[in-house]
């Protein structure tokens, strides 16, 4: 028969075991406590962007490049679009995710639609779009109030530029369905139009420099006229039109049209957006994106370096999305 150990030794023991096992509680006392992360966001994504030809389409590109790097399990499509409204309404039918959209755009969903409008969020300001108001260089307009009589390229139907240009119209005092002759077309069909003698001159709103008003340079001498004179009036249309603002197209936007001359103008927000309905950590990663690849993006679409965290969460009229918030307040100093 195995003898038991001696009473002593058995002290001895028990008495180092317990006092492995006081160690071991003042370190599981002293570590913070294991706080599971959320899985990486996945699924399918559909960005609304805009026409071809325009800066819309080619920041949806370059945008998607980063997210596919940044969140591999996220399926990121793009959608064209005719622009803001359009974007607005893939938002609304569930055709899209996030759209691009301009903060006029928005501000007339709010009103047209206000039950709808209720679940937008918003994601980040963007970058500027500029008023540009494209004529050949002999034509004699030297302001939107010499457009009448004149065929005019006002943007297709569902765009954000012929929302703005209907105010516009109206600010120089015309109407727009009996005192110009409305083109409904966009940017991809406007120039080739200025080109053919088939317009008189288009508008467009867009960052700045435009892919499409540079190549038609090229081939045609053309002007920018100038809107600031409109300003005033524009203001006087009453509240929607807060979300307009003065501003100066720089003189090396450009460089063929302008010479070195830098024209007043009108800008207005672009904002990405999203609705209520999108998971909080995934729009945290995507807005995370938007913000930290301005640099890269900006080197093509020069009007994303425009992109700033300190002037991304003016989103009027739209609040932020939860996930975008949590981004911005993690952000901070």
């Amino acid at each position: 028969m195995v003898s038991a150990f001696p009473r002593s030794g058995g002290r001895r023991a028990f008495l180092a075991v317990a006092a492995v096992l006081a160690v071991l509680g003042l370190l599981l006392w002293w570590l913070p406590p294991v706080v599971a992360r959320p899985p990486a966001p996945g699924g399918q994504l559909t960005l609304s962007t805009g026409v071809r030809s325009g800066v819309y389409a080619r920041y949806g590109e370059l945008l998607k490049q980063d997210l596919r790097r940044d969140l591999p399990r996220v399926d990121v499509r793009l959608m064209n679009s005719a622009g803001s409204l359009d974007n607005l309404e893939h938002l609304a039918t569930g055709k899209a995710q996030f759209a691009i959209a301009t903060a006029d755009a928005v501000a007339e969903r709010q009103r047209l639609h206000p039950r709808q409008a209720a679940r937008l969020r918003a994601c980040a300001r963007l970058y500027d779009d500029y008023l540009q108001l494209i004529v050949p260089a002999d034509s004699p307009v030297g302001s939107a109030k010499d457009l009448g009589k004149l065929r005019v390229g006002v943007g297709a139907d569902g765009s954000g530029v012929q929302l703005t240009t209907r105010r516009l119209v109206a600010a120089a005092g015309l109407d727009f369905d009996h005192d110009i002759e409305a083109v409904r077309v966009g940017i991809d069909r406007m120039p080739k139009l200025l080109e053919e003698g088939k317009l008189d001159a288009f508008f467009w709103s867009g960052g700045l420099p435009t892919s499409a008003v540079q190549q038609v340079a090229r081939r045609m001498p053309i002007r920018l006229v100038q809107l600031g004179d409109l300003i005033p009036a524009l203001h006087r249309q009453g509240g929607r039109s807060r979300h307009y603002r003065a501003a100066v197209m720089p003189a090396d936007a450009y460089p063929l049209v302008q010479k070195g001359q830098a024209v007043r103008t009108i800008a207005v927000a672009n904002l990405l957006v999203t609705t209520d309905r999108q998971d909080p950590v995934r729009t945290e990663a995507i807005t995370r994106t938007v913000i930290r690849s301005r640099d890269r993006i900006g080197t093509e679409v020069h009007a994303a370096q425009k992109v700033d965290l300190r002037t991304a969460v003016f989103t009027d009229p739209l609040p932020l999305h939860e996930g975008a918030r949590r981004y911005y307040v993690s952000e901070k100093p």
